[in-house]
């Protein structure tokens, strides 16, 4: 079948059999009706797991849940009854009319997408233009997805010209006149199905187009095709018409029609009331005498069947841009599909929340000549219901529409990382000025973004600082310019060869431009130098103040005892001091942990917390990355400014920008007061103080008091408010106000009463001290926190006898107590830096404000006062309360009258100690554990009785987590425990957590492996790979020794240790083709829950020679795993991880382990749209075996409010039967299981548990390599020690299981099917006047835990869940190829064999599946035979991935990102056409992210690839002509030669293997990351023998005209390549002639 013809096939619907959806995105057409496979082939597939019957792929979802909107379930709040039958209590929401934003309206929208555009830069307007862009759309369908009725698009949509000569026709037909291009407009309008509202709506148009002096022509029909339309989408399909305007022209014209349509807007949401859903229902696309958008819930290749326009051969355009959407929220909306007005984008912004915010508090500034006066008219300009892309839309259509260029607008809301970036300071650094004087200004909309926008004159694209969306471009010889997400969208890499003259890709921060009226085309170098040239922005900047630290004193500012009382009040613990605030000073780092925190929630803790502990950092998590601050920290900035913000829509000069800017936050005490000297802040210092007298409103009234000081600072011309709890600020005998508090309520008042922009809060902070607290205070409103308790602290720490004395010993450096203060600051940046990573952020200008937290303990009263709009969603502390707990850290830390205060208590937060904070995992706990199940082997089966003793003491524990406030209240009379199923089918849904091998010992992993297969159930390999050793059944003799695992003690014949889930981890350690094809499961770990949103780390001690061969790394080298899969940017990402992984191994399911917050209810739809099969839910207390603290502490929510969320979610849109929920979250027992199964869970994951059952004593030093026990270290003395025998764990499972059948049977219930997801039988445990519960504090009073007791539904039969079939995605190239009898036979007898195929973009992960079934047979280098697989054409994504040994693929056209990714063996070779004018070394040949965590083969690029080129590469030697930013990044193996120009951090965290660079023109070594590597010249005879070898081999496979030059010319080249040597590989031959003595003898 031919390409196009194919790419069309995929996109069209699939007929699914009766009750089942199915997705036909990716399912391949073949060019016969049918082919039988043949018996070999089954068989083979049968070999690695093919099967009958498959589940369908999905990816579709039927009704909004994302983040289920509960109220009180004691509030007056009507209930809903779903159609399921169930009720849950709704909040109907009201037009938003201006103000701080609500984030749980923001997390209900949630996108990612494809998205491109065409052009003619002659001006030629064609039909043509049209149906290729349609084309286009169609071949990107996969990007996108469906609803649950697989037929209703996400979203679809094009933008172009106003069609003049087809409206003009239809014009002149109906009489109607006046319709004149550059003199007339078309409003393409959505309007309500209801036909009074429609009226209504058209009426409103009507007068609002006249109010402007235009003339309304007429109202048009949009001829539509609504059989085309899915079942959900019809639901809410509008009625379409387009209206006619003139009246005026070109950009007065736009003005108007702007003007009438805001206007519009505002009338109809003041309609809703009277008219429920009118403001929601109807919608204007486009008003514009210029641009038009054709838009729909529909599937990309629906969008030129439903609307009649587009087939119509007289709609000429000069260009179009599509745009294909993948919402993660359950209902997709027809507004939201895009284009929309100005852009089309495929990303998410990060910020969102911050960014409406300002923009709220702002827009009384914004003005500008060109309104006249009417700029309230045009307000608010954001909107918190409609989606990020939607807003950002909004913003920049304003600016554009009051006359700011549109190049510029796009520069000034999405800054490139301009800040050490070589090539910018070579060839625009003028640019850097230009972004300077806006930082300031407007915080930059932060997050993954392709941008592709037009204002009907200019059309460019723009992509986000970090490069993290891919965009491709290429030029024709006909003057026509494309830009796509992807390319082969048109199916033409071959036939249209001859006519592409360019290819070229958006590198991080890019821009390209297009002048549709002059035709020139500009990169991103040429449009920044023509915008920075503006205005002169570096004389505007002369008169700021970019502030320098200035040096901190040594003298100390209160006496010891003084300090002491200061550090009580605030709130410090012993522990606070001694673990942060002087590890900090000492090391300039955060400390690390580990074990996770198992300690109980503040608002259930009886002890006092500070404000800041209740509320938890949000992270990124599938629709978003979190990005790297440790290898790509140059994207970072923590730059903040002082001062208030001018207009933004008509900026003057210096005089609109803040006159401070600041490097950090985090200011010393002389700083401060270099800040209130400067006139030009006028700065006011503000007291924080309340009476602690115990009278109820005393908070309350001292904050609203400190609320009116600021107000009256600022409205008297005050730039900088400092809010500060100093002794010398007020009446020191006062209490202070938490510093969290008053910042956020004067940040919200200020916002209220319309000048927030008119000042900054500085804060004087006695309570910050850790990185957490910082990221509050900042992320609440202030620009800079002065931590003057934590410095006081640091300086008369080094100045105490203990610190002198270590220091004469040489036990500490020799620092000055100016020195430790800068310690102590650089740490607070480096984890603010990680704070902000987690998030996906890179500027603190856009964290500051941003509220991206969410709470739990706080009630109405503190959030609405203070933190408005931060979700808080089970209720907690309100104003008194706060006093109360704040009141108490004085009282509870002084002694009594006539004693001494020698120093303040501690609290046990991290480490158990005898009466302070209650820990569950205890040392008494894991001796009553060790005695029920006999450690060591010691007993057969478990001792139930002695288990009663351990389920007692986890059941009665203080409360710890939320379940613990919730009591099972069953609807059945008890039955006998015979009537319960059995304990082997309870195991079989145990599961243990992904603990990796290195993290843990080998005994650990293999011993917890071997007794979960013994139960049935499944253990996790967790990252860094497995031993294929593992895969065999052991042999045992009668002592329980085995030959093969002599390190095991109670092996049994039979016995297998490997882990039935094979994880895939951002480091990629590992994953070999192999070890993928050896798993039952494949587990994406996108989060993880001690440390949400960030990278693992394994200390260099840990990587003994053993663990480093199976991480194909190198031993005693630290390892770390990048905090973003580099192949997950966004939730289509995440869709291609699944697939490739289906599609590598088809019988193995694959799941995605996410981490609790607000918001999971949405990611979890767009996983299940995503195609998985299993989805994780863990709580963000989980354990890990090195972590920095604040992490284990201050992120991720309770697994409960994720998993209820989750569950109901999926459950409410008819979700839930296609994916299995598994609970991963403190399970220690029977009732933890019967909790999870009642909250919605099918499987049960047990983590530290299952190491303690095997021997931990929870010393807590994991980090160390010290574990006394050999659990968690990797000495071969230490682990000698290992106590465990597999028998001991699958004795804990047993005695957990029999457990559940006694609450079974005492529930009255046979099996978990029939409780799974029945949190109905909750109630909240209330016994107390006040609310509390026995034994709880009076703060948790005010707990609503109605969102967890609340019925979610019926949702199907869970073991039902279990048995289904692994997903599938359809027929592929793959099984074209194995389908070949010669394809068989050559694999099956080590055989050679050539394979000719077409290939198109819609073809994704090609060879992978061949790949997969060679590994099955033969392992990653086992096969003999040639299997040769020669391709023409345009491969989509992940080309070429999980190849092996024997296989050599060759394609002669381009592909997209992940190339090779965790290619295991074999060839890979692509070549340009033949016919390609164009030369291949200045030209992309392939996509982003090459090579990722490849362990072997071999590949050759004739082109240029873009960013992260070999990512994590271990094994693998290749050769490219040139890459983009950050190349061999975190390498630890293998060989990259590049013959051309590179990006910016070259070799960042690369630890192994050797990097050759051809440097023609002198910038590469402006390019190294050269914290760990060493730039060389090839200096020895091996080094270039290997560069040569490696050319000379590019040369034979690709006939690379570059490599042929350079061989030519050998003498010549050699001297201008710069070989990159890692310390590992400082003394190999390639590298160094002079070999050390010892290494020689090792070797």
């Amino acid at each position: 079948m031919p390409a196009l013809a194919r790419a069309t096939a995929l996109a069209a619907p699939v007929v699914a059999p009766r009750g089942v959806a199915r997705r036909s995105t990716g399912a391949r057409v073949p060019s016969m009706a049918s082919r039988v496979p043949s018996a070999n082939l089954a068989a083979s597939l049968r070999s690695v797991g093919g099967k009958q019957a498959s589940m369908p792929s999905f990816m579709g979802l039927k009704k909004s849940a994302a983040l289920p909107r509960f109220r009180s379930l004691r509030s007056d709040t009507p209930a809903a009854v779903t159609r399921s039958g169930h009720v849950v209590a709704v909040a109907s929401r009201e037009p938003y009319a201006g103000g701080a934003v609500d984030m749980n309206q923001i997390l209900e929208e949630r996108d990612a997408c494809g998205v491109g555009f065409i052009a003619s830069l002659k001006g030629e307007r064609t039909h043509k233009t049209v149906t290729d862009a349609l084309t286009a759309l169609g071949c990107m369908e996969h990007r996108g997805a469906c609803s649950a009725d697989d037929d209703s698009g996400d979203g679809a949509g094009v933008m172009c010209n106003i069609p003049w000569k087809m409206l003009g026709k239809y014009c002149e037909a109906e009489g109607i006149d006046g319709f004149e291009e550059g003199k007339a407009g078309v409003g393409m309008v959505f309007l309500p199905q209801d036909a009074a509202q429609a009226k209504k709506s058209r009426e409103i148009l009507n007068e609002c187009v006249e109010a402007e002096g235009l003339t309304v022509l007429g109202w048009r029909e949009v001829p539509v095709n609504k059989a085309v339309v899915g079942r959900m989408a019809k639901a809410t399909e509008p009625v379409i018409e387009q209206i006619l305007v003139a009246g005026a022209e070109e950009d007065d014209l736009e003005r108007k029609l702007f003007v009438a349509r805001k206007l519009a807007e505002k009338k109809s949401a003041a309609l809703n009331a009277e008219m429920p859903g009118i403001a929601e229902n109807f919608y204007v696309c486009t008003m514009s005498g210029r641009t038009i958008v054709y838009k729909g819930m529909l599937r990309s290749a629906v969008v030129g069947e439903f609307y009649e326009d587009l087939k119509n051969p007289d709609f000429e355009t000069q260009f179009c841009i599509y745009h294909r959407r993948f919402s993660t929220n359950t209902v997709p909306k027809w507004p939201l599909a895009q284009p929309m007005r100005f852009l089309g984008h495929n990303g998410e912004i990060n910020t969102l929340q911050g960014n409406l915010n300002w923009m709220a508090s702002r827009e009384a500034d914004m003005t500008h000549p060109v309104w006249a006066g009417r700029e309230p008219e045009l307000r608010p300009i954001c909107n918190p219901a409609a989606s990020d892309s939607a807003n950002l839309d909004r913003v920049a259509e304003l600016l554009v529409k009051s006359g700011r260029p549109v190049a510029e607008t796009m520069m000034l809301l999405v800054p490139e990382a301009y800040r050490n970036h070589p090539d910018l300071d070579a060839t625009y650094p003028e640019v850097e000025s230009f972004y300077d004087y806006y930082a300031g200004m407007q915080e930059a909309w932060d997050g993954p973004a392709l941008l592709v926008f037009t204002d009907g004159k200019k059309l460019g694209c723009r992509l986000d600082r970090n490069g993290l969306r891919p965009a491709r471009f290429w030029r024709t010889s006909d003057d026509y310019i494309y830009v796509a997400s992807e390319v082969g969208v048109l199916g033409d890499a071959i036939s249209n060869a001859a006519n592409i003259v360019a290819k070229g890709r958006l590198g991080p921060g890019m821009m390209i431009q297009a002048d549709l009226e002059s035709g020139e085309f500009k990169e991103n170098t040429e449009v920044a130098k023509e915008v920075a040239s503006r205005l002169d922005y570096k004389g505007f900047l002369e008169d700021i103040k970019f502030l320098d630290a200035k040096e901190p004193g040594e003298a100390t500012t209160m006496d010891a005892t003084g300090l002491i009382e200061a550090q009580a009040a605030a709130g410090y613990a012993a522990e606070d001091v001694s673990m942060i605030i002087e590890s900090m000073a000492a090391d300039g780092m955060e400390p690390t942990w580990s074990m996770g925190d198992d300690t109980p929630m503040p608002v259930l803790s009886s002890r006092p917390h500070l404000l800041y502990d209740y509320f938890k950092q949000r992270f990124a998590q599938v629709t978003n990355p979190a990005i790297d601050p440790l290898r790509e920290g140059l994207v970072m900035s923590l730059e903040m400014t002082l001062g208030a913000k001018g207009n933004l829509l008509d900026n003057k000069g210096a005089e609109d920008i803040p006159a401070v800017h600041l490097k950090t936050p985090v200011l010393f005490d002389e700083d401060v007061e270099t800040i209130m000297g400067l006139d030009s802040l006028k700065a006011v210092r503000v007291p924080a103080r309340y009476a602690g007298t115990g009278e109820k409103g005393a908070m309350a009234a001292a904050v609203a008091e400190l609320c009116a000081a600021a107000e009256k600072a600022v409205a008297g011309g005050s730039q900088t408010v400092i809010i500060s709890d100093k002794p010398d600020c007020g009446d020191a005998t006062m209490p202070a106000i938490p510093s969290m508090l008053a910042v956020g309520a004067v940040h919200h008042h200020l916002i209220k009463v319309g000048l927030r922009s008119r000042a900054s809060i500085v804060v004087e902070s006695a309570s910050a001290f850790s990185t957490h607290h910082f990221a509050c205070l900042v992320g609440f409103g202030a620009s800079a926190v002065n931590p003057w308790l934590a410095l006081e602290t640091c300086r008369q720490w080094r100045g105490s006898t203990k610190i002198e004395n270590a220091i004469k010993r040489g036990k500490m450096p020799n620092m000055s107590v100016a020195d430790v203060q800068r310690n102590y600051k650089a740490a607070v940046n480096k984890g603010l830096k990680k704070i902000l990573s987690k998030m996906g952020i890179s500027l603190l200008t856009s964290y500051h404000g941003a509220q991206i937290f969410e709470c739990y303990g706080i009630g109405p009263e503190v959030i609405d006062t203070a933190f408005k709009g931060t979700v808080s969603r089970i209720g907690g502390m309100n104003m008194d309360d706060l006093a109360a707990e704040t009141a108490t850290f004085y009282s509870s830390n002084f002694p009594g009258e006539g004693e001494v205060l020698n120093g303040i208590a501690a609290r046990g937060m991290f480490q158990v100690k005898p009466g302070l904070e209650y820990h569950a995992n205890n040392q008494d706990m894991s001796k009553l554990l060790h005695k029920a199940i006999g450690l060591g082997g010691k007993k057969e089966s478990g001792d139930f009785d002695a288990y009663k003793l351990y389920q007692e003491e986890r059941n009665d524990r203080p409360a710890t987590s939320l379940r613990d406030m919730l009591v099972i209240e069953s609807d059945r009379e008890p039955i006998p425990i015979d009537e319960v199923e059995s304990v082997g089918d309870i195991c079989a849904r145990f599961c243990t957590g992904g603990m990796s091998l290195g993290a843990i010992s080998r005994e650990c992993h293999e011993a917890i492996a071997i007794a979960m297969n013994r139960i049935g159930g499944k253990s996790n390999s967790g990252e860094g790979g497995e031993d294929p050793q593992r895969y065999e059944k052991i042999s045992a003799d009668a002592e329980g020794k085995s030959e093969t695992f002599p390190h095991l003690r109670g092996l049994k014949t039979g016995d297998v240790a490997s882990s039935a889930i094979k994880q895939v981890a951002s480091g990629r350690f590992g994953v070999t083709t192999s070890f993928l094809m050896a798993a039952d499961q494949l587990e994406i770990k996108v989060a993880q829950g001690a440390k949400p949103g960030e990278g693992g780390q394994l200390p260099g001690k840990k990587v003994s020679p053993y663990i480093a061969s199976l991480r194909r790394s190198k031993a005693g080298v630290p390892l770390i795993s990048p905090p973003p899969h580099h192949d997950i940017y966004s939730i289509e990402d995440l869709a291609q991880l699944i697939y490739d992984l289906h599609m590598v191994n088809p019988k193995a399911k694959v799941s995605v382990k996410l981490v609790g917050q607000a918001g999971i209810g949405t990611v979890a739809s767009g996983v299940a749209k995503a195609n998985a099969d299993i989805i994780q839910i863990s709580g963000g207390d989980g354990g890990t075996g090195a972590s920095p603290l604040s992490s284990i502490k201050h992120a991720g929510g309770p697994l409960e409010m994720g998993l209820v969320e989750a569950h109901r979610t999926l459950v409410e849109n008819d979700l839930r039967q296609r994916v299995v929920l598994r609970a991963d979250g403190g399970c220690r027992s029977g009732l933890d299981v019967i909790q999870c199964a009642l909250m919605g869970a099918d499987e049960y994951g047990f983590g530290t548990v299952a190491m303690i059952a095997t021997g931990c004593v929870m010393a807590r030093i994991c980090h160390t390599n010290n574990c006394p026990v050999g659990v968690a270290s990797q000495r071969e003395e230490l682990r000698a020690r290992f106590p465990g025998a597999p028998g001991d764990l699958v004795n804990f499972f047993q005695l957990c299981a029999q457990e559940v059948r006694e609450e079974l049977a005492a529930m009255g219930y046979k099996s978990l099917d029939e409780i799974i997801g029945r949190n109905d039988l909750f109630a909240q445990k209330r016994a107390h006047p006040d609310g509390s519960a026995p034994g709880q504090p009076a703060k948790t009073s005010g707990l609503d835990l109605s969102f967890l007791t609340t019925s979610s539904g019926e949702g199907g039969v869970s073991s039902a869940r279990l048995a289904q079939a692994t997903h599938d995605d359809g027929r592929m190239l793959d099984d074209e190829i194995l389908e070949d009898p010669a394809v068989i036979k050559a694999i099956e007898e080590e055989g050679e064999y050539t394979v000719k195929k077409e290939i198109i973009n819609t073809d994704r992960c090609a060879t992978a599946r061949v790949a997969g079934v060679v590994a099955a047979k033969y392992g990653d280098s086992g096969f003999a035979g040639k299997l040769n697989i020669e391709l023409e054409g345009s491969a989509g994504q992940s080309f070429g991935a999980f190849t092996v040994g024997g296989v050599s693929v060759k394609l002669v056209g381009e592909a997209n990102d992940y190339v090779c990714k965790s290619m295991s063996g074999g060839e890979v070779s692509i070549m340009p056409p033949a016919a390609s004018p164009f030369a291949p070394e200045d030209c992309i040949i392939a996509g982003n992210t090459c090579l990722y965590g490849a362990t072997g083969g071999k590949a050759f690029f004739n082109g240029r690839a873009g960013e992260r080129f070999a990512v994590r590469n271990s094994l693998a030697e290749t050769v490219v002509e040139g890459t983009g930013d950050h190349c061999c990044e975190y390498m630890t193996g293998g060989v990259v030669v590049v013959l051309g120009r590179v990006g910016r951090n070259v070799g960042a965290g690369m630890t192994g293997g050797i990097g050759y660079f051809l440097d023609e023109d002198d910038t590469f070594a402006s390019k190294v990351n050269g914290e760990i590597v060493s730039m060389q010249r090839v200096a020895t005879s091996a080094g270039e023998a290997q560069l040569k070898g490696l050319i000379e081999e590019h040369v034979a496979k690709t006939g690379s005209p570059k490599g042929k030059a350079v061989l030519a010319e050998w003498a010549e080249y050699l001297p201008k390549f710069w070989q990159l040597v890692p310390p590992s590989e400082a003394n190999t031959p390639e590298a160094t002639d002079v070999v050390p003595e010892e290494v020689a003898a090792s070797a």
